[in-house]
């Protein structure tokens, strides 16, 4: 990769330091396994509009329910290499800096008038945007903003303007909103919120807490996911011990930062040098030498490798059914009352993190989807078919991707039907009976009670 200077010029006309660029423009997709191809995917840095696949039905199907998982968008790193500069990242939001997004300027306006909204609890003393001149550990940049806006654009155009999901008398009953409780996927959530809604009025929006990072609310307490976690992080270690040439790079890394080489491990260096990939940054120097991209591409590669492994030995699998159960069952429980003909809760939002958005990947059986990028969505899709008004139907879409039919419970189903969807059973029957037949249980308390043979 060619390092290639470039001075570009502030929002207040000052010239800054010297920045490289280190991202390569790569023309064409080369194999899944390259490391500097897959970080790209991952980053999701907003270039060209996005094509996507919801909203696609037989024009007799009606859409009367839509529930969005979605990961926060890009974000500062949670881990600084120790002995290291901390990567120079502006999190204010300024409107004539890239990327922007035609409503952003908008977006900061009505974010500083937010008062009327309902917040449980500790939400509402979290700020509605970023504003730091230098990001603080784990916040929202102008990037994660303006990805999020982007997401609330393209399922508008789709679900609001072409399918009429909310009208423009929308009322804060139809809402289901729920976030963590960190400032990024708070910021996240009225992001896409803001673009989303055919009129965003702050008077109806009700967002609820969510302590937990898979959403387990009242049905966390579950003994075998914390095994098959345990389990799961050993699988980790014992890939990671194997790989000579992690090590090595581990051991030169920590004699560039002049630290012990198991310090720099617990850093996760990857976590902070992706932060500086995305945001076209050089990696950080010392007077003993510069990490660079010889070490992001091992590093990368080993966690390529170790989600490829993390597929194939089925703990992570086992842990993820037990994990996800409670959310995957409340939203089943939300679509049976909606195909009942309830009106109320008809567009769910759930702003979340990678480690909720990967268990649910796995546990419906997506195998073929990627880590969750930043600012990923998952949506689940309620249809009426139309000649046949008592008959639902789900359709499931990953960063607008059609993957219903890679579900463990719907794989084969479009070889039997013309419909280009799954019945509403299906999942239902999945959720309520066929997670469990793996711990030979037939209930969620049971399965998280009992000890494998």
């Amino acid at each position: 990769v060619h390092l290639i200077p470039v001075n570009p010029i502030r929002e207040d006309g000052l010239n800054p330091k010297s920045r490289k660029r280190i991202m390569p423009d790569l023309l064409t997709e080369p194999p899944a396994i390259d490391p500097v191809y897959e970080a790209r995917v991952y980053c999701n840095i907003p270039t060209i509009a996005e094509r996507s696949m919801e909203g696609h039905a037989p024009h007799y199907f009606k859409l009367v329910s839509v529930q969005v998982l979605i990961r926060h968008g890009d974000r500062y790193p949670l881990y600084a290499i120790p002995k290291t500069k901390r990567p120079d990242i502006d999190c204010m939001l300024l409107p004539s800096r890239k990327p922007s997004h035609p409503q952003l300027e908008a977006f900061i306006k009505y974010m500083s008038k937010g008062s009327a909204a309902q917040m449980d609890g500790s939400l509402s003393s979290l700020p509605r945007y970023p504003s730091h001149s230098l990001c603080e550990m784990g916040e929202l940049t102008q990037t994660g903003v303006v990805q999020h806006l982007r997401n609330g654009q393209l399922l508008r155009e789709i679900y609001i303007s072409k399918h009429k999901l909310l009208l423009s008398d929308w009322t804060a009953k139809q809402l289901y909103l729920e976030t963590t409780g960190k400032s990024r996927t708070l910021q996240s959530a009225l992001a896409l919120l803001y673009t989303f809604l055919p009129d965003f009025d702050w008077k109806k929006i009700n967002m609820r807490h969510q302590w937990s990072t898979i959403f387990c609310s009242g049905s966390c307490d579950c003994p075998m996911r914390n095994h098959y976690l345990e389990e799961e992080q050993r699988r980790q270690y014992s890939l990671r011990v194997k790989n000579n040439d992690l090590e090595k790079i581990y051991v030169d890394m920590a004699k560039i930062v002049g630290i012990p080489t198991r310090q720099l491990r617990a850093s996760n260096p990857i976590d902070s040098l992706l932060c500086y990939f995305c945001h076209n940054v050089s990696f950080p120097c010392t007077k003993t030498g510069c990490i660079g991209m010889e070490h992001f591409k091992v590093i990368k590669r080993h966690q390529l490798e170790d989600e490829r492994e993390r597929q194939e030995k089925k703990l992570y699998f086992l842990y993820a059914l037990l994990a996800t159960h409670p959310l995957l069952n409340q939203t089943v429980n939300r679509l049976q009352r909606i195909a009942e003909g309830k009106k109320e809760e008809v567009f769910v939002l759930y702003s979340a993190h990678d480690v909720t958005l990967s268990p649910v990947l796995s546990a419906l059986g997506i195998t073929e989807a990627r880590f969750p990028r930043f600012a990923a969505r998952l949506v689940f899709e309620l249809w009426q078919d139309g000649k046949r008004p008592k008959e639902h139907f789900i359709r499931i879409l990953y960063n607008g991707a059609d993957v219903t039919f890679q579900t463990s419970f719907c794989k084969d189903y479009y070889k039997r039907s013309s419909k280009p969807m799954c019945p509403l059973e299906k999942f239902v029957n999945f959720v309520k009976r066929d997670m469990f037949l793996i711990f030979n249980s037939t209930s969620y308390y049971d399965a998280c009670r009992r000890r494998p043979l």
